[in-house]
């Protein structure tokens, strides 16, 4: 790169370059007005959203479904505070974000700059690391670094505030910008011997299993997985819910659980979605092998589960695996007695919810959802959004899709419609549908705005039972059917709220009108809503007997 006559933000927007970036999800600001600039004669698209929140959450989309590194790019102060709660969903989803945040001038600091805030302490409970850029110089090298640690060990969210002072800064001649090795993430191999040990414990027990967490449940993770379990002949198994062992898309998985008597935890943490490995989730006797890139994860699951942990390795999950192939000495020819039960486990579903009959009026949320099968079995690179707190659980258990964006091990709720836009961006050509309970909607609904100016057609699925559900269940469970409050809401047209950003919506309270109202959608090629009444059943507990 040529320095002369090129600031901070030139070398910024080179480094993205490098980088082979080609999406930002930003919100403008006064801070940022110098990368602005400097993107201007760039190929970068800039997707420009209404909320910082919503920047991040498409960010952590992008970064999901490419396997790439997802930017985002606020302003300082509000900005910068708006877009934090966001990264706490990418955080828990190991989704490798860099949030980078316009900040005030480093000269005017202490001096009362304009929306001066330690944007860095703010944003590092939530990061694998948060920094300042310091000088010029430093941004190509910084950026770098910032995506090689979001990508690298188990990924997540990195922060860097943008000084406007370097930015506009003048770059010295003698700045080293990185290559496209900078941005690579850092391999974490295992020594052979202790990889070969694992494999070992595991052949030796007589219904093992193989469970990973959220980074390997992509598209290509989950191929890698497949091949894993193949080679290995042993059921691997990818969690990514915060409902965890009774999530509904594993199927009455946690009756199998309950029987393993040797688990690999494969970048799986023990946390509460495994109910700390504690029985009667497990067996008391059940033993554990762990391989985690994170020492700090195998000295907390050693505490949980003491003596019943009898090995581990660091090793980044990738690597892992590709040792786990290379290493296994033994190929299974065909799946034994112990695979067949699990995946009969995994693909059960209940009979009775393929013989509701038609309804009028409140549909059952599986009349709602089913029929969308045929929409995502069309393409063979479709996009499943789940979005909400009761009704997500029941499109996870109805639904499956090639692509599968989840609000995560976080629980949060309102991400969809961000998430089907740059789910959108990335999948041009594949029907995105995002399933979101009413109170979901409320929180991003200006999106439809970003769908709308940037051509991005996605279906949402509004499940509409007037209520915030997933709480509503809560309180008549825990206190009463007759202590439930602060948990109302309208049986409002939120099709017309698509409307009237320009998208199409359509209202639905027919279970034969579902599938016929998303192809129209889908005809329109606009971003749309249908807004479906349904009865506002508590999400399924799966379980064969």
């Amino acid at each position: 790169m040529n320095s002369k006559n090129k600031n901070g933000a030139n070398a910024l927007v080179n480094a993205f370059e490098t980088a082979g970036i080609t999406k930002v999800f930003t919100l403008s600001g006064n801070h940022i007005m110098p990368i602005y600039d400097a993107i201007f004669d760039s190929k970068i698209d800039l997707i420009h959203t209404r909320h910082e929140a919503a920047a991040v959450h498409m960010a952590d989309a992008w970064a999901r479904l490419t396997g790439e590194a997802g930017i985002a790019l606020v302003t300082g102060g509000p900005g910068h505070a708006n877009a934090i709660s966001a990264l706490y969903t990418a955080t828990m989803a190991e989704s490798p974000v860099v949030l980078l945040s316009g900040h005030a001038p480093l000269g005017q600091l202490g001096k009362g700059a304009f929306q001066e805030m330690r944007q860095t302490d703010i944003a590092a409970p939530l990061t694998k690391a948060s920094w300042i850029c310091q000088k010029t110089e430093d941004i190509g090298l910084d950026i770098a670094k910032a995506i090689r640690l979001a990508k690298s060990g188990r990924p997540g969210p990195v922060h860097l505030s943008l000084p406007t002072d370097v930015l506009e800064s003048i770059l010295p001649e003698s700045t080293v910008m990185p290559i496209p090795a900078s941005f690579d993430a850092e391999q974490i191999p295992a020594a052979d011997s202790a990889i070969s040990k694992i494999i070992t414990s595991l052949k030796q027990a007589s219904k093992p299993l193989v469970l990973t967490g959220p980074q390997m449940q992509s598209n290509s993770g989950k191929a890698l997985l497949s091949k894993l379990e193949q080679a290995l002949g042993i059921p691997v198994i990818g969690m990514e819910s915060p409902r965890g062992i009774g999530d509904p898309s594993l199927g009455a998985f946690s009756e199998v659980l309950s029987q393993a008597d040797c688990v690999l935890l494969l970048g799986k943490k023990v946390d509460f979605t495994l109910k700390f490995a504690q029985s009667p989730g497990f067996n008391k006797d059940c033993l554990f092998l762990q391989i985690d890139p994170d020492a700090e994860e195998i000295k907390r699951a050693k505490n949980a589960l003491g003596v019943r942990l009898i090995d581990s390795a660091i090793s980044d999950v990738p690597s892992a695996i590709y040792q786990l192939l290379s290493l296994n000495s033994s190929v299974a020819s065909t799946p034994s007695d112990w695979q067949k039960e699990v995946s009969t486990a995994l693909q059960f579903e209940p009979p009775a919810w393929k013989n509701i009959p038609p309804n009028n009026g409140k549909l059952h949320p599986v009349q709602a959802l089913a029929p969308l099968q045929d929409i995502l079995d069309s393409h063979p690179d479709s996009v499943l959004i789940s979005d909400g707190g009761e009704i997500g659980q029941w499109a996870q258990a109805c639904l499956r899709a090639p692509n599968r964006i989840i609000n995560g091990v976080a629980g949060s709720i309102g991400a969809g419609i961000p998430f089907a836009c740059a789910a959108s961006v990335a999948k041009p050509n594949a029907p995105i549908i995002a399933i979101m309970g009413d109170g979901t909607f409320g929180f991003h609904c200006a999106e439809i705005d970003t769908g709308v100016r940037y051509k991005l057609p996605f279906t949402l699925i509004v499940g509409n039972d007037a209520k915030w559900n997933a709480e509503y269940q809560i309180q008549v469970r825990d206190y009463g059917q007759d202590r439930t409050i602060g948990c109302e809401l309208l049986p409002s047209h939120y099709e017309k709220v698509c409307e009237a950003f320009g998208g199409y919506g359509e209202f639905v309270d027919d279970s034969k009108e579902v599938l016929p109202a998303v192809k129209r959608a889908l005809a329109s090629k606009l971003p749309s809503c249908i807004n479906i009444m349904i009865d506002g059943l508590a999400a399924p507990n799966i379980k064969r007997s």
